[in-house]
């Protein structure tokens, strides 16, 4: 079974796991993976959702679900005693990553050829897709005015009020080799309990991947990322508010109108399911609380297994 996962975030990284763990071909998974919080820093790019993703795949991901386990942080604290001010943190196993994707990128290679390359040195066998080679950058619109998205979210821990977004990038930008061509084989297209603002719009604000969405005939399957009205991990819920909708897996549901068929929701959110019916999308009631790697591949199973009719 051919299943294209979009993907941005933790979350999305844990499913993503559980599915290639149960499917009987990882080779038949996809990843089209959101590129719109890479960050240059100390002259290295750095794409948190595709590195958390990869991270994930080979059983090395931190204990927060990002960076690499039992990393270290030696070079940070001698950068923050020589600049004082190092908000992001990379760790020094985790340096190895941005130092080989900087190298290869100045030499001309494309953000998926290097993504492939590092991959397939992990032993990873799901096809990882950034969404596009392109620049295409999330700003985000605050009351205390736009920020790059890891200004906001890192720097500032995300506590400005938030209002909108701008995808600059996005008219311009185009997919990656093989996106559009995964959409259009999928026999199931499935997005991750991601933040539906910055994970999963920044990659349907390309215009080519949304309308390949919408023309496929393959189920299209989300899940929710908010469980009893609070985002699992992230500033979703707080997005949800500021910008004026329900926070709840409700107001997720009326988000993705009209791009999905079937919409998942936690077992604690269950009393929702007539109101999500309304719109027109079936409703699913799972247990979807991804504890640990059995949580993931239980989770996963039982997705691949509702999701088909």
């Amino acid at each position: 079974m051919r299943v294209v996962v979009f993907c941005g975030g933790v979350g999305a990284a844990r499913l993503l796991d559980g599915i290639v763990r149960v499917v009987d071909d990882p080779t038949e998974v996809t990843a089209i993976c959101n590129v719109s919080d890479d960050l240059q820093w100390h002259g290295l790019h750095i794409s948190p959702d595709i590195d958390t993703v990869i991270y994930s795949l080979a059983h090395r991901e931190g204990k927060f679900g990002w960076g690499l386990e039992g990393d270290t942080n030696v070079a940070l604290e001698e950068l923050r005693l020589l600049s004082g001010d190092e908000w992001f943190t990379v760790g020094d196993g985790d340096l190895a990553t941005h130092i080989w994707r900087s190298e290869q990128l100045r030499s001309g290679a494309t953000l998926s050829e290097v993504t492939t390359a590092l991959a397939t040195a992990r032993g990873i066998k799901a096809r990882l897709i950034p969404v596009t080679n392109d620049k295409h950058p999330t700003i985000v619109i605050t009351e205390n005015g736009e920020l790059m998205f890891q200004d906001y979210f890192v720097r500032r821990h995300a506590e400005d009020s938030v209002i909108g977004f701008r995808f600059p990038g996005a008219e311009s930008a185009q997919p990656a080799p093989g996106v559009v061509e995964a959409i259009d084989g999928a026999d199931l297209l499935v997005i991750a309990p991601s933040n539906p603002f910055v994970s999963i719009d920044p990659l349907l604000a390309i215009s080519s991947v949304r309308n390949a969405v919408l023309k496929s005939a393959a189920p299209c399957v989300a899940i929710s990322p908010i469980i009893g009205g609070k985002a699992v991990k992230g500033p979703a819920a707080d997005m949800l508010r500021s910008l004026g909708h329900e926070t709840s897996a409700l107001g997720v549901a009326r988000i993705y109108n009209n791009l999905i068929d079937t919409f998942v929701i936690d077992k604690i959110d269950a009393q929702l399911t007539a109101e999500i019916e309304r719109l027109g999308i079936d409703a699913i009631v799972l247990d979807t609380m991804m504890r640990d790697h059995k949580g993931r591949t239980r989770l996963a199973s039982e997705l691949l297994a509702v999701a088909i009719p």
